[in-house]
């Protein structure tokens, strides 16, 4: 991969999610300051518009394309020679992944926000246009969220779209706390903490994002075995399959588990799992991840229900 010279941050988000508003925000931010100028590239116009005083005080310059015809890589390369950008931060909400970028540019990193206050409206109804924005998102912000929200669902929804994605939930006030904290339905300091069919998706999502409290633990749970070529014999996958857009488009959640009892794990084929939690480096995590190491493992009958769910 060539080397990034102009970092692109990329925004994203319905119109009127608080794009804007987070922008205007972070380029006063102390961190965001460094030599060279700014260009900001707008692709949609909303309601709340930026104060030329804070852009020109933040070295900012703003250009407008109208017209989705107009996003081009020669207007790209144009707006280059003409501003020398250090940094370049782009309101766009279609497919960038095709788009040629002059030379030296790269996406550093994308950012989704989200109007808390819409949300459940919006999934409602374009939920497939939503979860296609967030799959490659490095950052997700709900915005104008209230305590009183399904908050801890909305998060598991993301997780399941799009794993490696942060989730932040700010309220008229700023960022809220943990919302997860002492939220666990299942007992996590039991010796064997019992995860039931109904909150494996739950758990996943917290394991995955707080591997510190399982390591070392250990967990019960029924799932359904995969067996991935190139693991070796005695590994295998157990996990559930949850939707993230409709009955077409659904993703697998689980673990590396390693088992005396593997080989005679047949692809498909349902298990109770009872095994301990580490967290290691995986060739197949491209990094490092939760790995199981079972202590039983049985063949169970299938749930009467796959899905997982986050609610």
């Amino acid at each position: 991969m060539d080397e990034i010279k102009v970092p692109i941050y990329l925004m994203t988000g319905f119109l009127e999610s608080g794009k804007t508003s987070f922008l205007s925000f972070t380029i006063q931010q102390d961190y965001f300051h460094t030599d060279g100028k700014t260009l900001l590239i707008l692709c949609e116009e909303g309601e709340e518009e930026y104060d030329p005083a804070i852009l020109e005080a933040n070295n900012t310059v703003v250009e407008v394309i109208e017209n989705e015809e107009d996003f081009t890589t020669d207007r790209l390369v144009a707006m280059d020679i003409l501003h020398q950008p250090e940094r370049v931060i782009i309101e766009y909400n279609g497919n960038f992944e095709k788009m040629q970028l002059p030379t030296g540019w790269g996406v550093e990193q994308q950012i989704t926000c989200v109007d808390g206050s819409t949300f459940q409206i919006y999934m409602a109804n374009m939920k497939s246009i939503f979860m296609d924005m967030i799959k490659n998102t490095d950052m997700v912000i709900f915005n104008r969220c209230k305590k009183e929200d399904p908050l801890p669902t909305y998060r598991r929804g993301i997780k399941v779209a799009n794993q490696r994605a942060e989730v932040i939930f700010e309220d008229e006030e700023g960022e809220l706390g943990d919302l997860f904290e002492d939220e666990m339905p299942f007992d996590i300091d039991a010796p064997v903490i019992d995860i039931l069919p109904e909150d494996y998706g739950i758990w996943f999502v917290d394991s995955m994002d707080h591997p510190d409290r399982y390591v070392g633990k250990t967990v019960h749970f029924k799932a359904r075995a995969l067996k991935p070529r190139g693991m070796g014999s005695k590994f295998f996958v157990p996990g559930r399959t949850a939707m993230t857009c409709c009955a077409d488009d659904t993703t697998f959640l689980g673990y590396i588990c390693k088992s005396a009892f593997a080989p005679k794990i047949a692809e498909g084929q349902w298990v109770e799992v009872t095994a301990k939690v580490a967290f290691e480096k995986r060739m197949e995590y491209q990094g490092e991840g939760i790995v199981l190491y079972a202590e039983h493992v049985e063949v169970c009958e299938p749930l009467a229900d796959e899905m997982v769910y986050f609610n």
